[in-house]
C-alpha cells in the first residue's frame, strides 16, 4: 500500500484561528483509493521549516501533499521552499498565466490581474494542475519516483483539485489496491465491553481486513476495512464477516450500511414515509441542520423553529405559562409540550424538542450548565429524556445532544 504524508502550512492553523479541515478530507479521499496517510504535519510558513518538513515527509511516504502558504505576493515562501528543496528556479508559466487571465475575465476582475500575476510563477520542473476555483495553481514535483503536490489552503479550492484531478492522476500513476469499507453502528454497549464481546471474531479476521472502533457520542461505529485487487471479492468478504458479527451484538445494532446517524435516520424516514419537525432551544437549530444536511431531506423534513425566548415557546408552540411557572422552562414538562406544539404546528408524524442550558452561564431559571431535556414524539407516542453534561463547551454540547437525540429516534423507530 502506498503511503502519504500531509503538510499543512500556515500560522493561522497553528494559532487556532483556522481549523484544518483539508487534512481530514484529503486523508479520506486517499484512503478510498488505497493510499494510507501515515503522518500529518502542521508547520509555520518559513522556508527552512518547509524544507526540513519536506525532507522528513519524503522519508516517511511515497506521496507528500501540502496545503496552504501559496499567495499572490513575491514573498511566497512555500514556492521558494519548493524551488530550493528540488534545486529548481521559479519562472512565469504562460499556460498558467493564460488560465489565470481567463479566470479573472470570467469573474469581471481583469483589473487585478497584474496584482495576481505572481500566481503564474511556478518551479520550472513542476507539473501544474490548474485551479478552476481560485488563483493559486497546484504544483506537482517528483523526486526519485516520489511525488509532492502543493495546493492552496482554501477548502473549496482543495476539494475539486483533489477529487477531480489529483485522485484520478494517482489512480492511473500507481497500481493501487481496492479499498472497501463497511460501518456497523452499535448502541447501548460501552466500547470496552463491546471489544471483549467481539474479541474472538476480531482476532479471526483475515489478514487483509482491519477493524477500527470509532465512538461518536454514545454510539460506537465499527469500521471494517478490506484491501485487495478484486473489488467484488472484497465486498463479499466484508459481507461474510458482518454476517458473523451481527449475532454477537444482537439488539445493539442500528445500521450496517450508512455511516452518519442523520443518513441512517433519512433511510428510515423515507422507507416508512414519515415526516419530521424540530423545536429547538438549547441546540439552536443544530438538529435541523443535521437532518437537512442530507440531499432529498425535503421529502421528510417539513420545518423547524428555534423559540429561544420563553415567551416564544408560549406564543408559537402553545406551551402553557402555568407549566413554565410550576416546573421552569428547562424541564421535562416544557420539553414535552414543545414537542406536541411543534408536531401540531408543522403537522408531522414526528417532532423533536430541546430545552436546556448550553452555557457558559446558568439558565434564566437557575438550572446548571449542561442540563437538557428533550422529547421525541412519534405520532401519539412520547419519550422525554434528560442529559447532564457540564464538562462540554457550548458547541460540543449542542452537537452531542443533537447526535444523541437522532440516535435515540433511530433506536425507537427500529424497535417499533
Amino acid at each position: 500500500m502506498e503511503k502519504a504524508v500531509l503538510i499543512t502550512i500556515g500560522d493561522e492553523i497553528l494559532s487556532g484561528n483556522t481549523v484544518d479541515t483539508n487534512s481530514n478530507f484529503i486523508a479520506t479521499e486517499l484512503k478510498n483509493i488505497g493510499i494510507q496517510v501515515t503522518q500529518i504535519f502542521t508547520i509555520s510558513d518559513e522556508i527552512d521549516t518547509i524544507k526540513t518538513t519536506l525532507k522528513a515527509a519524503f522519508e516517511l511516504g511515497d506521496l507528500v501533499i501540502t496545503t496552504g502558504g501559496l499567495g499572490p505576493t513575491r514573498d511566497d515562501k512555500t514556492k521558494k521552499a519548493l524551488a530550493e528543496y528540488f534545486n529548481d528556479e521559479i519562472a512565469l508559466d504562460k499556460v498558467t498565466f493564460n488560465h489565470l487571465k481567463n479566470y479573472m475575465e470570467k469573474r469581471g476582475r481583469i483589473d487585478i490581474l497584474e496584482r495576481n500575476k505572481e500566481q503564474a510563477f511556478v518551479p520550472t520542473k513542476s507539473t501544474v494542475f490548474q485551479n478552476h476555483f481560485g488563483t493559486a495553481p497546484c504544483m506537482m514535483m517528483e523526486q526519485a519516483g516520489k511525488l509532492s503536490f502543493s495546493l492552496p489552503g482554501v477548502p473549496y479550492e482543495v476539494k475539486p483539485l483533489i477529487r477531480d484531478q489529483i485522485v484520478p492522476y494517482l489512480k492511473e500513476k500507481f497500481n493501487l489496491y481496492y479499498i472497501h469499507t463497511r460501518i456497523v453502528s452499535v448502541v447501548g454497549i460501552p466500547e470496552s465491553i463491546l471489544a471483549d464481546t467481539i474479541e474472538e471474531w476480531e482476532l479471526a479476521l483475515p489478514e487483509n481486513m482491519a477493524l477500527s472502533y470509532l465512538p461518536v457520542g454514545t454510539r460506537v461505529k465499527l469500521r471494517i476495512t478490506a484491501s485487495g485487487d478484486n473489488e467484488e471479492a472484497l465486498k463479499q468478504q466484508a459481507e461474510d464477516e458482518i454476517r458473523k458479527l451481527l449475532p454477537l451484538v444482537e439488539g445493539h445494532v442500528i445500521a450496517v450500511t450508512e455511516d452518519k446517524i442523520e443518513k441512517i435516520l433519512a433511510e428510515l424516514l423515507i422507507e416508512r414515509k414519515l415526516t419530521i419537525s424540530t423545536a429547538e432551544s438549547c441546540t439552536g437549530g443544530e438538529l435541523a441542520k443535521m437532518i437537512t444536511s442530507n440531499s432529498g431531506s425535503s421529502q421528510y423534513f417539513l420545518g423547524g423553529i428555534v423559540p429561544y425566548a420563553t415567551e416564544k415557546k408560549i406564543e408559537i408552540l402553545k406551551v402553557s405559562k402555568d407549566t413554565v411557572d410550576q416546573f421552569t422552562v428547562v424541564s421535562e414538562q416544557v420539553a414535552a409540550e414543545m414537542a406536541l406544539g411543534c408536531q401540531k404546528l408543522f403537522d408531522t408524524d414526528i417532532s423533536l424538542s430541546t430545552t436546556g442550558v448550553a452555557g457558559p452561564g446558568k439558565g434564566e431559571d437557575g438550572k446548571e450548565v449542561g442540563t437538557v431535556f428533550y422529547t421525541i414524539r412519534i405520532k401519539d407516542r412520547e419519550v422525554t429524556s434528560k442529559l447532564y453534561m457540564p464538562h462540554l463547551d457550548r458547541l460540543d454540547f449542542m452537537n452531542f445532544v443533537s447526535q444523541k437525540i437522532i440516535q435515540d429516534l433511530v433506536g425507537l423507530l427500529i424497535s417499533e
